[in-house]
């Protein structure tokens, strides 16, 4: 039995799908802004105030492993219904929320260490969605974008667990953009178009890979294209992949690089 914690974004549903199509037996705490999950009959809907209530439902189920999969955004903590254990552990997931929502997933995965339940990578059952070394497109990077890729990995070897920022946009030396809390959509937004750059997404230094890995798809080569940009940079196996086949042939189309350090 595997429980899950599943948020919004395509990924937890391909994480539900692969588990079903194994034949895992599983249960659902949805995370998800609009009860996504809700048709689903071993889905359950627990405030992230009530601990008690999941740390119980966890144990009934006998469940020994559970994995995070899709964005789990910060609640309105004013608003939060909490139990004695809410009431125990939600200080340390408030100072989290300050930092950021991969922050808050490690709080609770600390939590839930505590109380003697193993958190597994997301991408558990879904190894094939995290890419590994390689040039994957007919582009490949020219000598200006080996620049760009040795400055963005330099960049995350300083940053801390808890930043938000996982890309960047950089051309040759130059840092053209950071992600923000809003997420890379909107950081390539606010470049101007035909930046010749490329976008690099990598785990931040001593990142928990059990949840929040860079995660790409064909929304984001479709805003790479719109931007002008060169290319895309993750890191081997710690990455999420969504839509490959679509994304490899919207990249060679449009000549856009793929690649996997």
């Amino acid at each position: 039995m595997i429980g899950l914690f599943l948020g919004d974004t395509d990924f937890s549903d391909i994480v539900l799908k692969k588990i079903k199509k194994q034949k895992i037996k599983y249960f659902i705490i949805d995370f998800s802004k609009k009860n996504k999950f809700k048709r689903d009959k071993h889905s359950f809907r627990i405030s992230i105030g009530k601990f008690g209530s999941i740390i119980n439902l966890i144990k009934q189920k006998k469940s020994k492993r559970v994995l995070f999969a899709g964005k789990i955004a910060k609640p309105n903590f004013s608003s939060l219904r909490l139990d004695f254990k809410g009431i125990y552990y939600m200080p340390s997931v408030i100072r989290a929320a300050k930092i950021g929502d991969a922050a808050i997933i490690k709080s609770i995965i600390k939590i839930l260490n505590n109380e003697g339940i193993k958190v597994i990578s997301s991408v558990s059952f879904n190894p094939e969605l995290s890419l590994k070394r390689g040039n994957y497109t007919k582009l490949k990077p020219n000598k200006q974008d080996l620049i760009s890729i040795n400055k963005g990995k330099v960049f995350f070897k300083k940053t801390k667990s808890l930043d938000h920022i996982q890309a960047l946009v950089v051309k040759g030396s130059n840092i053209l953009a950071k992600e923000g809390k809003e997420g890379t959509k909107k950081m390539l937004s606010k470049l101007k178009k035909q930046t010749d750059g490329i976008l690099i997404k990598l785990p931040k230094r001593k990142q928990d890979l059990r949840m929040d890995l860079p995660t790409i798809g064909l929304q984001t080569f479709v805003d790479i294209k719109k931007y002008g940009l060169r290319g895309v940079v993750l890191q081997s196996k710690k990455n999420i992949f969504l839509d490959k086949a679509e994304c490899i042939k919207f990249a060679n189309k449009n000549k856009i690089f793929i690649n996997i350090i």
